[in-house]
């Protein structure tokens, strides 16, 4: 067990997320090395997360990776203290990732693991996703507890390239935000929606993925 600022004690990934990560594994370990020496203090996450902070954010952010192709170009909308969208660049290194932070504090954070871990794949964006409507279209949107569905379709899918898609990691109300949603998908272009239960490699309970496709 690893100690965090305030004492508290971090778990340790098992045998199974080190496999998952493979040779990424040690760049991964010096993220979370680097969120509970410094997380807390720059109000990035919760002394209450903390001790959880490999099964409930890292091994849940990685979710995502299944279903995104190789080498392909990555936005991560409201990236926080870097979930999913650092998760995803250091696990991928063949993916072009966009990181777009409204906050400029939380923009330097980000920059500091991409410099100290050596992320060379990785482009910071202090904006909101609303705009960046006028600027460009990604092939994979990410996000993770930015908002609800409805308002992430509004907020993410102008922003996905025809044949792209958004994928939100989500509660067990997934399928209740998609049902809400619905009534917005024809305006964006949305063609298959689906909900995946991913097993996670450190808790009981799945991690919901929602993959929203956008036509052609």
């Amino acid at each position: 067990m690893q100690a965090a600022s305030d004492g508290s004690f971090v778990e340790q990934p098992n045998e199974a997320v080190r496999e998952f990560f493979g040779p990424q594994f040690g760049p991964m370990d010096h993220f979370a090395r680097m969120l509970v020496e410094e997380g807390e203090l720059r109000g990035l996450i919760g002394p209450r997360e903390l001790p959880r902070l490999w099964s409930r954010h890292i091994v849940n952010s990685a979710a995502v990776i299944g279903f995104i192709p190789e080498g392909v170009q990555v936005l991560d909308v409201g990236s926080g203290a870097g979930f999913p969208g650092l998760v995803v660049a250091i696990a991928r290194p063949d993916l072009d990732v966009h990181l777009v932070e409204p906050m400029v504090r939380r923009c330097e954070w980000l920059a500091d693991v991409a410099g100290e871990i050596g992320l060379e794949n990785v482009t910071i964006h202090n904006a909101r996703a609303e705009e960046l409507h006028n600027v460009g279209e990604a092939d994979i949107v990410t996000s993770r507890a930015v908002a609800n569905l409805k308002q992430l379709t509004r907020w993410t899918m102008p922003l996905v390239l025809p044949g792209g898609k958004m994928l939100a990691l989500k509660g067990r109300r997934a399928a209740e935000e998609v049902k809400a949603a619905r009534s917005l998908f024809k305006k964006f272009n949305v063609g298959r929606v689906h909900v995946h239960e991913v097993p996670s490699l450190m808790e009981e309970e799945s991690t919901r993925v929602v993959e929203i496709q956008k036509k052609r």
